[in-house]
């Protein structure tokens, strides 16, 4: 995996949903499993079945944030790589580079393993930058500032 940057607020998010998955949602899939026990035959049973497999995405997703926790490297909110970069003539755009954990392209913040926020880190103002769209267009934006 590559490197994972959160910040102390995406961290103690993470480290209430390890808490939430490990004690209510095993409860809630434990019960689950009980209750599709008890009504007979597992090969034929839907509800066994399905809570097998609420279990192991649950498994996988408390795997997930261990290995985010464990592995990931602080940052503090303020020193994110904060973009503003220009397509053409068109109007500035903002973008802040995060972990992918942290990821909302909607809010600006794009992942620093995107195509976009790959080809940003490291870059300084006046910088030409393209990269390839996920539909295969050439993108080129002018870096007007990093904060």
């Amino acid at each position: 995996m590559a490197k994972e940057y959160i910040t102390i607020e995406k961290k103690a998010e993470l480290e209430e949903e390890l808490n939430n998955l490990k004690t209510v949602k095993r409860k809630e899939i434990a019960a689950a499993l009980e209750y599709a026990k008890s009504l007979g035959d597992l090969s034929e049973n839907a509800e066994y079945s399905q809570a097998r497999e609420d279990q192991a995405h649950l498994e996988d997703r408390i795997s997930e944030v261990e290995y985010i926790l464990k592995h990931a490297e602080i940052t503090e909110k303020h020193h994110a790589g904060r973009v503003v970069v220009k397509k053409g003539e068109k109007s500035e755009k903002i973008f802040t580079i995060v972990g992918s954990e942290e990821s909302d392209v909607s809010a600006g913040k794009i992942s620093n393993e995107s195509p976009l926020g790959s080809v940003l880190i490291g870059r300084v103002k006046g910088d030409t930058v393209s990269f390839k769209s996920p539909t295969g267009v050439e993108i080129v934006y002018v870096i007007n500032s990093v904060e």
